[in-house]
Formats: C-alpha cells, structure tokens, sequence
C-alpha cells in the first residue's frame, strides 16, 4: 500500500499534497495539548503494523489500522500517518517522499471518514456493540484505502488496471483481519478505559 515515487502522475501527486496539507492543518488546529501523548502512541502503532509485509503471491500486504486510528484521533489522524508515513520513507524507504502525500491521504481519509461514522455510535453503545462497530470500521478503511489507492493508479494510466485489481483482492483477507484486530481493541478499551474512545476533535 505505500506509493513509490513517479508511480502516480505529478498532477495526482500535487493534488494529494493539497489534500494532505489541508487535513494536517484541521489535524493540528484541533488537538489538544493534553491528548498528544495519544496521538504519538497510536502514531507508532500505525507505524510498526505498515512496516510489516506479509507476501501474499501476487502482492505482499500488511495491516493498515487506520480505521482504529480514526477512531481514536479523528481528523488528527492526517499527522500521526503523515509522520509515520515519513519515517517509514526515510529510514526504510517504504513509499516515496514525493508520494507522500499521495500515501497520507489514502490512509487518513478514510481514517476520518470511519472515525466520522463510527466513533459516536461506539461511544454511546454496549462494549459488544461498540467491538461490531468497530470490526466495521476497520474493515470499512482499509476497503476504502484500496479503492482510494487504486482509483489514484487508473487515473495515472490505464495500464495499472491489472495492478490496481490485484491489489484489491490481496488486501480483501486484510479487510477481515484489519476489522478483527479493531473490534478486539475497540471491545478492550470499551471495558477498560472508556475515555481513549473520546475523538480528539
């Protein structure tokens, strides 16, 4: 899922800086200094579970949580992945710098989207209900990262159809287990510390 450089072309690179910069600054204006330490930790959880690629023949895939992540940061989602996102690019050159932003926005879209559409409903529901919600949201952004991924690669050229296809499929058991991994930890901190499921904006 991480975009290499001169993959995508420098008008949907340049758009997705656009898009990026815009939710870092919503991100940035809506946190609050005494959530920070939230958004440092739930930053390296992205980043550790990104890192690790598991080879599944075509394609290799990894967890994404940034439907969890969304849960729990809202639109502060946008730096937390941004900065993963670079570390990730710099020291281990998973992604591109110049796809960056291209990379940020397919992950933390539909982070906001999910945090958007289920944080609420997690918040004011049993602890069981609230691990369903959040298996749905789970599965629902990497869905909606794949889709957002693969629209970026057609639009670059018609010729990354087959790659673009590929990568959906690989990334469907991801769905599954992406959702499973949300539900659990959604269902834990539901039980045991129910103010971390607070958005940050």
């Amino acid at each position: 899922m991480h975009l290499p450089d001169g993959v995508i072309s420098n008008t949907a690179a340049g758009a997705s800086w656009a898009v990026c910069s815009a939710g870092v600054a919503i991100g940035l204006r809506g946190m609050k200094s005494g959530r920070i330490p939230l958004v440092g930790v739930t930053a390296a959880v992205f980043f550790v579970c990104t890192l690790i690629a598991i080879p599944l023949p075509p394609a290799s895939v990894h967890l994404l949580l940034n439907g969890l992540t969304g849960i729990l940061l809202g639109w502060a989602s946008f730096p937390a992945i941004l900065v993963a996102l670079a570390l990730q690019a710099v020291q281990f050159g998973h992604g591109g710098v110049f796809a960056l932003g291209a990379n940020t926005v397919v992950m933390s879209v539909p982070a906001v989207i999910c945090g958007a559409l289920f944080s609420r409903r997690i918040k004011n529901s049993q602890t069981r209900r609230a691990a369903i919600y959040g298996f749905a949201a789970g599965a629902l952004s990497v869905f909606l990262s794949c889709i957002m991924q693969a629209s970026l690669l057609c639009l670059t050229d018609r010729g990354f159809v087959t790659p673009a296809m590929v990568l959906l499929g690989a990334h469907m058991p991801v769905m599954f287990i992406d959702g499973a991994v949300t539900a659990w930890v959604v269902g834990f901190l539901h039980r045991v510390k129910p103010e971390m499921l607070d958005r940050l904006d």
